[in-house]
């Protein structure tokens, strides 16, 4: 039962749409009407700037880590990394907008925040290497995604293991559509680093 009650719990975490939130009362602007239609870190970037980005992006890496912590307060026997996917999911496949969310990479490398800082902070660095490097957002994210993998290899921590891998196995096919553009070179690069 409490493994229902902290899933549902995360799954509204997620829910809540911080690039439409930002977007609309920050801005008088529905970012889903614009650029790629995404309700994430990036699209917002995109369309309203570096200030929104950034809030955005931290709106939604807490998410994961709210996820992650929440069942503390209630000292509850709960694998925390399991009760974290949830979060992924509501961002994903948010309740509060149809169902339509962003690609899940913020609020992954949330989750891994609320368990483990240290790997947080590798993938953090990875990401931004990775993008000054190629200035892709989406082959950063890969990229961040495997690394997260073989740094859980390293820890030898089995849940984590299981948990980053399936983590990257969505980014990658959230962003099946940016694979074809990066072998096309019709993808998009960032301006801004």
């Amino acid at each position: 039962m409490e493994y229902i009650v902290f899933a549902i719990i995360a799954y509204l975490l997620g829910s809540i749409p911080s690039g439409l939130i930002v977007g609309k009362l920050g801005y008088k602007i529905d970012i889903r009407e614009h650029g790629s239609g995404n309700l994430g870190a990036t699209n917002t970037f995109r369309i309203l700037g570096i200030k929104a980005g950034i809030i955005v992006t931290v709106a939604d890496i807490l998410k994961g880590t709210a996820a992650t912590l929440v069942p503390l307060f209630f000292d509850a026997e709960v694998y925390r990394l399991a009760i974290g996917l949830f979060a992924v999911l509501g961002h994903t496949y948010p309740l509060f907008a149809k169902l339509k969310g962003g690609k899940a990479v913020a609020t992954s490398g949330g989750i891994l925040l609320g368990i483990s800082p240290i790997l947080f902070t590798i993938i953090v660095i990875s990401f931004i290497l990775t993008l000054y490097i190629s200035k892709y957002v989406s082959l950063s994210s890969m990229i961040t995604g495997v690394v997260a993998v073989i740094i859980s290899i390293i820890l030898q921590d089995i849940g984590l293991i299981i948990v980053t891998a399936c983590l990257a196995a969505f980014v990658f096919y959230r962003h099946s559509e940016n694979i074809k553009r990066i072998k096309n070179k019709t993808e998009p690069k960032i301006k801004w680093m």
